[in-house]
């Protein structure tokens, strides 16, 4: 009798070990452990999981906080593989000025130093910035061309019709 309450007892323990690994209890683990990180917005990454294998799919805002996401599952229990589908999303600012958009995209390599990194997508902005003034000038000066033409018509005929 006791031989068998033990063997009870030791099947409930594995019972309880293979839940807790089960593929709803790893999805739940990494979640978990997202929400925690302050790298990674849990909101952002869909968290799937079957036969052990972790599937992470969505968009995030930095390749730091993609890496750091597949890194939080790797390092889950009961994980044997994971799947990156993650997309970092690319953000790039126009002036919204007629022909004269400038997309700015700044590229940062990790080893780069943050202040470098801020300086070269400063100087993007203020590049952006020029062409799109120099736009808006070109255009003010060529609406004023039209306008001073249509005034000063030699024969004073605005309307061009012989008189």
């Amino acid at each position: 009798m006791k031989a068998l309450a033990g063997l009870v007892g030791a099947a409930a323990l594995a019972f309880t070990v293979a839940c807790g690994q089960s593929d709803a209890g790893i999805t739940t683990n990494v979640k978990t452990k997202m929400a925690a990180d302050e790298t990674v917005k849990a909101y952002q990454v869909d968290v799937t999981t079957r036969n052990r294998v972790v599937t992470l799919a969505g968009e995030v805002e930095t390749s730091a906080a993609r890496d750091r996401a597949i890194e939080i599952a790797r390092a889950t229990d009961g994980v044997t593989d994971v799947i990156d589908q993650l997309r970092v999303i690319d953000t790039a600012a126009t002036s919204g000025i007629g022909d004269a958009d400038v997309d700015v995209d700044v590229d940062v390599d990790v080893d780069d130093d943050v202040e470098d990194a801020a300086k070269r997508g400063s100087n993007a902005v203020v590049d952006g910035a020029k062409k799109g003034a120099d736009a808006v000038k070109e255009g003010a000066k060529k609406t004023g061309e039209a306008v001073k033409d249509a005034v000063t018509d030699d024969d004073r005929d605005s309307d061009k019709d012989g008189h």
